[in-house]
């Protein structure tokens, strides 16, 4: 018999070799039939071990820690995708004999398989009966059965079916770690896991075509990617489409070159965009909200330069952790010099200069820092993915009594931030480190992760802050805090970061002088609530649909006259909402009123005021409300006032 212990706590008896599909049967046959795979942790793997998603239906020998996965999980979705992935494969198999298969990976939103065709082609034309192939596949419910293979059989296969390109991914696999998956007529090298069964899947939809080097290496071959996604109901796939079809009209990229927010320029570079006015404007105010914040909740600001020498960065740890994502070092004066990825060393400097003692802690260090990072230029996607970020940044320097109070003082701060921009779902991404990693991918302090663990924990548990653990995700020197929140239309965005850091401060030599007049080493915290301008202003633009609110639109108002001969009472007008420091325009080109607003409602300017010949006999200004149209007349002082406090209901939040 073997022990399975439950996510509240509780334990049940086994027989060795259950499945997680046979455990759910035995609590509920409701619940067997939704789980898709479960995340298994053999308690031989240890104290603090994190699990590995596993088939419902592989054999469990040991004592374990089981987490049922549905479609309604993250690890539960990827898992339906990925076996989607293989049922396409056979589909497509079945209408061309002979194709050959590179990988097939579960994405975000769905699944795509590389393939090579040889001498036939595809086309979406063909998706259609491709779909109805999947549709009639699944509906044979037939299972995914893991076999494991020895890595002579599993090359003799391959061999057999030609393919290359499975033949030089087992090439680089070790006998003993190799593992098929049969479904139906489809075979496949794969580590899995997959959904007990093809039911699972109920709705198809193939969506687009596109071409992909063999492991993204130009001098390889070009394969043709398909994308898909499926759904355990048709309802849910609909729901999915008209999400899609929205988030098209919401594109930062669209909606930013209209409304003139940023571009990116070849001569200056892929990936380092250029803030127009308007974009710059934004960055003021979201600038203004957070330094307001921080300075309220006792932070110091500081200013740190955009490069610095090699040797910082082998002190932080990380050379060569990082080196991938910095850009390469310039030399001078027999020094090599990089580009900043970020701004934590740079505030240990700081810290370091200012010599505090225990009076001076917690030490709060803000700076909207600009970093530069190599992303790859395939993975460069508008304001999303760039090379030059400027980052809502700092640094808390505290005792080991102090965290708790600081670590959830920086939470409270998304929070609020999440009530002023309408963010309703979100959750904390909690990242711990794998043991067997130490040394390689994390600091080898194996008491302080599991000791700083514990603590993160703990805050998020006594914060009734909803968070999900996930295991192998930390950052090299601790466990870290990713802000996952969702826009107003369902898509999720990674929005920011918390991390604990237990080892960087002490390779600094970083101290305090204690209580006790003694040398300790402060906890550092890092955190940077509104991400970087760039991701922020990308999501703002989606989740808002460019309709900003008017605190934040970079024009909050625009003059309207009827005729030219109002044009003076307009210029008034504007001086007024000036004085009010209300970012405002007057449009006085000769065109008829209609087409001045039909602009001004393009460029989602949250407020017009049409000014004519009543507006004038009475000082008023008759008010326009983007998305709503007239809401009546109003004195223009009192418009002003009226925006004023609107504004400042903002900026002058209880934080």
């Amino acid at each position: 018999m073997i022990t399975i212990t439950f996510p509240d706590g509780k334990t049940k008896q086994y027989e060795a070799g259950v499945t997680a599909l046979d455990i759910a049967k035995s609590i509920s046959e409701g619940l067997a039939r939704n789980v898709l795979s479960a995340k298994v942790t053999p308690l031989s793997f240890g104290k603090g071990a994190g699990g590995e998603v596993w088939d419902a239906i592989r054999p469990i020998k040991e004592d374990a820690k089981i987490l049922f996965l549905t479609w309604k999980d993250e690890e539960g979705k990827s898992t339906m995708w990925h076996s989607s992935a293989h049922l396409f494969a056979e589909a497509l198999e079945f209408f061309y004999p002979g194709v050959k298969f590179g990988i097939g990976p579960p994405v975000e939103n769905g699944f795509y398989y590389d393939v090579d065709l040889g001498e036939k082609t595809i086309s979406s034309e063909d998706f259609k009966k491709i779909e109805d192939k999947m549709l009639e596949l699944a509906r044979q419910k037939n299972p995914y059965v893991r076999k494991e293979i020895s890595k002579k059989d599993a090359i003799d296969f391959f061999q057999k079916k030609g393919d290359e390109y499975k033949l030089e991914l087992l090439n680089e696999l070790q006998d003993g770690q190799i593992t098929f998956y049969e479904q139906g007529n489809f075979t496949d090298l794969c580590r899995g896991p997959h959904i007990p069964n093809t039911g699972f899947i109920k709705s198809v939809k193939l969506m687009n075509i596109a071409g992909a080097y063999w492991r993204g290496d130009e001098s390889k071959k070009q394969l043709t990617r398909i994308y898909g996604v499926t759904f355990p109901s048709q309802k849910e796939l609909e729901e999915h489409i008209a999400m899609l079809e929205e988030a098209k009209k919401r594109d930062h990229r669209k909606l930013g070159k209209e409304l003139k927010i940023f571009t990116f320029n070849d001569d200056v570079g892929p990936g380092l965009p250029l803030w127009l006015p308007n974009g710059a404007t934004m960055i003021e105010q979201l600038e203004t909200l957070a330094k307001t914040a921080e300075e309220k909740a006792g932070y110091k600001r500081v200013r740190t330069p955009h490069l610095a020498k090699e040797n910082m960065y082998k002190t932080s740890g990380h050379l060569p952790y990082y080196a991938e994502s910095m850009f390469p070092p310039m030399d001078m004066d027999g020094e090599k010099y990089y580009l900043k990825a970020m701004n934590c060393p740079h505030h240990h400097k700081i810290f370091e200069a200012l010599t505090p003692s225990y009076r001076d802690l917690p030490l709060r260090l803000a700076e909207y820092g600009t970093c530069y990072r190599y992303e790859q230029s395939g993975e460069l996607f508008g304001l999303m993915r760039v090379r030059s970020l400027q980052m809502n940044d700092a640094h808390i320097y505290c005792t080991k009594e102090q965290f708790a109070d600081e670590f959830r003082a920086v939470n409270d701060m998304y929070l609020k931030y999440f009530k002023i921009f309408g963010i309703e779902k979100y959750v904390m991404r909690f990242s711990t480190h794998s043991p067997d990693k130490l040394g390689k991918k994390y600091v080898d302090e194996p008491t302080l992760w599991l000791e700083t663990e514990d603590m993160v924990r703990k805050v998020l548990i006594e914060s009734k802050i909803p968070y999900k653990e996930v295991a192998d995700e930390g950052a090299f020197y601790g466990p870290k805090i990713d802000v996952q929140v969702w826009s107003a239309i369902g898509r999720e965005f990674t929005l920011a970061t918390n991390q604990v850091d237990f080892a960087v401060p002490k390779r600094f030599g970083l101290t305090y002088i204690s209580n006790q007049n003694k040398s300790e080493t402060p906890i550092c915290i890092h955190r940077a609530p509104l991400g970087t301008h760039e991701r922020f202003i990308g999501f703002l633009t989606e989740h808002y649909a460019g309709n900003f609110p008017v605190w934040l639109a970079a024009e909050q108002v625009t003059i309207l006259p009827i005729s030219d001969k109002f044009n003076d009472y307009a210029k008034n007008i504007l001086t007024l909402l000036k004085k009010y420091y209300i970012r405002a325009s007057f449009d006085d080109r000769s065109e008829k009123i209609g087409k001045k607003i039909r602009d001004a409602e393009m460029m989602k300017v949250p407020y017009m005021l049409i000014i004519g010949e009543k507006e004038v006999a009475v000082n008023a200004v008759s008010v326009r409300k983007h998305g709503e149209g007239d809401i009546g007349s109003v004195n223009a002082e009192e418009f002003a006032k009226k925006i004023k406090q609107e504004v400042d209901s903002v900026m002058q939040f209880d934080f």
